[in-house]
C-alpha cells in the first residue's frame, strides 16, 4: 500500500531573496514620502506656535498699550535714573498671562533679577516654545552662566560674547523662537550706540533702558508700540525661529534660557548684512545672534500683523535687514504661508 504525502509549494532561496529585495525597494521608495509628511506636519506645528506667540504679544500690547521689551539694560553714559537693573526677565515672562500660564506669571517679579526666582518658576515652559523639527518640550531645560568673569570675546560683527569663567550656572526653560531686535545698522563696535544697549535696537522687541527709583527698577523707557512700526506691521518681523547648531543645542550662550535678560541671544536675534540666516543644524558659519531653523531650506517668521511667513534660508541679507528694521521706510513683503 503506497502512502501519498502532501507536498506544499515553498519559496526557493532565490525567490525569498527576490521578495526581500522588492520589499526593501518599496520601503526605500515610501520612506522619503513618510519623512516629508512628518516634516510638513512639524512645519505646520512650528508655524502655529509662532501664531500663538504673536497673538500673545498682540494681546499684551492691547492690554498695556506697549510691546514687551526684549530685556532691560542701561546704555553706557546714561544718568542714574536709567542705570539700575540689567538682569530682569525677558519678553517671554511678560506674555505668560496671555498663553494660559497665569499661575506661573503670578510668581514672577518682572523687575527682579531673573535668576533670583525659584527653579520651578525659571523652568516653567510650554509646548509652543519649541519647534518639533528641533526638539520636544522634554528637552527644553538648559543653563546660563550668571556673574561670569571670563574675558568677553567678540564675533566678526563686533557683537560681544558673555564670559563664562567664574560665576554660577542657573537653570531655565529653553526655546526655539526669538524676538526681532532689528539689524546691525546701530553698530556693534563698542560704542554706547551699539544695537544691544537699551533703546538702540530698531526692531519690534528691543532692549529698553530701565527706569530707576532708589536704585530699583520700577518701569522702562524706550517703549515701542505697533504704531511705532512706521514701515507697517505687515512689512516688519515680530518674532522668528532662532539659529542653533546641533552640536550647541542646550549650550550657553547659543542656546540659553529664554527668561535670561543678561544674555540677549536667549530671547532676541538680529538680521541684515553680516547676519545671514543659519542654514540648518550643521551650519557653524552663522553666529548666535542669527535667526534660522532646522527645516529644509526655509525658516518661519511671524510678522507684526500676526501673519506667519516662510522665508528662504538663502534670502539676501539686505532684504532681511529691511524686514527687521521697523523704521527704514523700505516695504519688503514675503508671501503668507
Amino acid at each position: 500500500m503506497s502512502i501519498q504525502k502532501n507536498i506544499r509549494p515553498a519559496f526557493t532561496l532565490v525567490e525569498l531573496l527576490v521578495v526581500i529585495a522588492i520589499i526593501g525597494v518599496l520601503v526605500g521608495l515610501t520612506l522619503p514620502a513618510v519623512q516629508s509628511a512628518r516634516e510638513a506636519a512639524r512645519r505646520m506645528q512650528c508655524s502655529n506656535n509662532l501664531r500663538q506667540l504673536s497673538l500673545a504679544i498682540h494681546n499684551f500690547e492691547s492690554a498695556r498699550k506697549v510691546l514687551p521689551p526684549a530685556r532691560l539694560i542701561a546704555r553706557p553714559g546714561d544718568d542714574a535714573s536709567r542705570t539700575c537693573g540689567g538682569s530682569q526677565p525677558t519678553w517671554f515672562v511678560h506674555i505668560l498671562p496671555f498663553i494660559e500660564m497665569n499661575n506661573v506669571a503670578s510668581r514672577w517679579n518682572i523687575y527682579g533679577t531673573w535668576d533670583s526666582h525659584e527653579q520651578q518658576v525659571r523652568e516653567a515652559t510650554s509646548s509652543i516654545f519649541y519647534c518639533p523639527s528641533r526638539r520636544s518640550p522634554s528637552e527644553g531645560i538648559g543653563t546660563a552662566w550668571v556673574g561670569g568673569t571670563g574675558v568677553v570675546r567678540r564675533l566678526p560683527c563686533g557683537c560681544p560674547i558673555p564670559g563664562t569663567g567664574g560665576g554660577r550656572q542657573v537653570s531655565g526653560a529653553l526655546g526655539d523662537y526669538a524676538g526681532n531686535h532689528g539689524d546691525l545698522s546701530p553698530g556693534a563696535v563698542g560704542l554706547p550706540t551699539d544695537f544691544y544697549y537699551g533703546g538702540n535696537g530698531n526692531g519690534a522687541l528691543i532692549s529698553s533702558r530701565p527706569f530707576c527709583r532708589n536704585g530699583q527698577v520700577v518701569d522702562w523707557f524706550d517703549k515701542i508700540r505697533f504704531a511705532s512700526i512706521v514701515d507697517g506691521t505687515s512689512h516688519t518681523i515680530l518674532i522668528g525661529e532662532k539659529h542653533i547648531t546641533r552640536e550647541l543645542i542646550g549650550q550657553f550662550p547659543d542656546d540659553g534660557p529664554i527668561y535670561d535678560g543678561d544674555s540677549l541671544p536667549s530671547s532676541a536675534r538680529i538680521t541684515g548684512p553680516g547676519m545671514p540666516l543659519g542654514r540648518g543644524p550643521m551650519d557653524t558659519s552663522a553666529n548666535y545672534y542669527a535667526f534660522g531653523s532646522w527645516h529644509p531650506a526655509v525658516t518661519h517668521f511671524a510678522m507684526a500683523d500676526g501673519s506667519v511667513r516662510t522665508v528662504d534660508l538663502a534670502m539676501d541679507t539686505i532684504f532681511l535687514g529691511q524686514l527687521s528694521n521697523r523704521r527704514n521706510s523700505e516695504y519688503i513683503s514675503v508671501p503668507e504661508e
